[in-house]
């Protein structure tokens, strides 16, 4: 894989990278981290990424790295200390916060903390989103459409005891008469209120539902949630490709007295079990570019994880051509309503 352009600029300022025991969060196995064993040679490094893609990646490319050490998770711990951390610009800017509170246990005010990330990813907030924790934060380099910052802490400013309750959101919906209570970490698909395509998708299920159901792309598991209450005779499975959005599913389920299979995938990779009903808002985007190949691959692939006569119901952007993949690989599909701009589409496996 070749680099990417925010693994570029950090290259270009590699001097500004010396360390022993590097932590590199979210970012993706492109090549940085060959390019930096070579050039620095640390006694360790660490990443953590909340993007099971990612993790897989780098799993993959260096399991028998000795020194280089992977984590998928929502939260990092360690007892180890680190001198120089790289974070990839989320593009969520509460998601940046929540980060640098997590690992406030790790560092002092000499770690050094470098912020990358390309331009149309927000990036040029990071000083003002970062004033009342670093003691100075610089911007040292632009190029290749990306920006790097670099920071220092105030200890101060942060406490080193990290409480991840704190940081969900939480809020109430009320459906078809059915109240539930979602709560949602930062940078997770809808964190403050229901979106607009999964209220549609939740007035549209099928009228009777019992077995197996899974939530592709589960977010913070309002589906699940309502299935769970509305249809007392089914079974749960979520999946998603984030740690924050499994983290919050999890604790959605908790609040409304459910419970589910829970687990992270890259599309139906880890997908083992046959299921009557498959229930989605499938995601199409990945960090800050618009991207549908795994909402394809997912609709693509589906048919081999339906049981005899399954169905799956899914919401799109009207603007969206999944019912010609569904059509080919799944069965007859249905447009079951279209409204303020997103289609319900029903499909039964053939």
């Amino acid at each position: 894989m070749s680099l990417s352009n925010p693994s570029q600029i950090l290259l270009r300022n590699s001097e500004l990278l010396v360390a022993n025991a590097p932590l590199l969060i979210n970012l993706p196995e492109d090549g940085f981290i060959d390019a930096y064993l070579e050039i620095h040679q640390p006694e360790s490094v660490s990443c953590f990424n909340t993007n099971f893609i990612d993790y897989q990646a780098i799993t993959k490319k260096h399991s028998h790295t000795k020194n280089v050490k992977a984590t998928f998770d929502s939260t990092y711990q360690t007892q180890g200390y680190h001198d120089l951390v790289i974070i990839a610009f989320p593009k969520s800017k509460t998601e940046l916060n929540f980060t640098l509170a997590m690992i406030a246990h790790c560092i002092n005010d000499k770690t050094q903390i470098v912020l990358v990330g390309e331009k149309k990813g927000g990036i040029q907030s990071a000083v003002k989103l970062t004033q009342n924790i670093f003691s100075c934060c610089q911007k040292v380099d632009a190029a290749r459409h990306c920006l790097l910052y670099v920071g220092l802490f105030q200890p101060e400013k942060l406490s080193i005891e990290f409480n991840l309750h704190e940081w969900f959101k939480k809020y109430q919906i009320t459906i078809e008469g059915i109240q539930l209570t979602i709560a949602s970490l930062p940078g997770v698909f809808s964190q403050q209120k229901l979106d607009v395509g999964t209220e549609l998708l939740l007035s549209n299920l099928p009228k009777e539902m019992t077995g197996k159901v899974l939530d592709f792309g589960c977010g913070a598991g309002v589906i699940s949630c309502f299935i769970g209450k509305k249809f007392s005779g089914t079974t749960l499975s979520l999946l998603d490709v984030s740690a924050l959005a499994l983290t919050s599913a999890q604790e959605s389920l908790a609040l409304n007295g459910l419970s589910g299979n829970v687990f992270p995938s890259n599309s139906l990779s880890e997908v083992n079990e046959h299921y009557q009903y498959v229930v989605s808002n499938p995601p199409f985007h990945q960090g800050v570019k618009t991207h549908y190949q795994a909402s394809e691959d997912f609709l693509a692939g589906i048919n081999k994880k339906l049981n005899k006569a399954g169905n799956i119901t899914i919401v799109a952007n009207s603007f969206l051509r999944y019912q010609p993949i569904m059509e080919a690989h799944i069965g007859n599909t249905r447009v079951i309503t279209k409204e303020k701009g997103f289609t319900i589409y029903r499909a039964q496996l053939s």
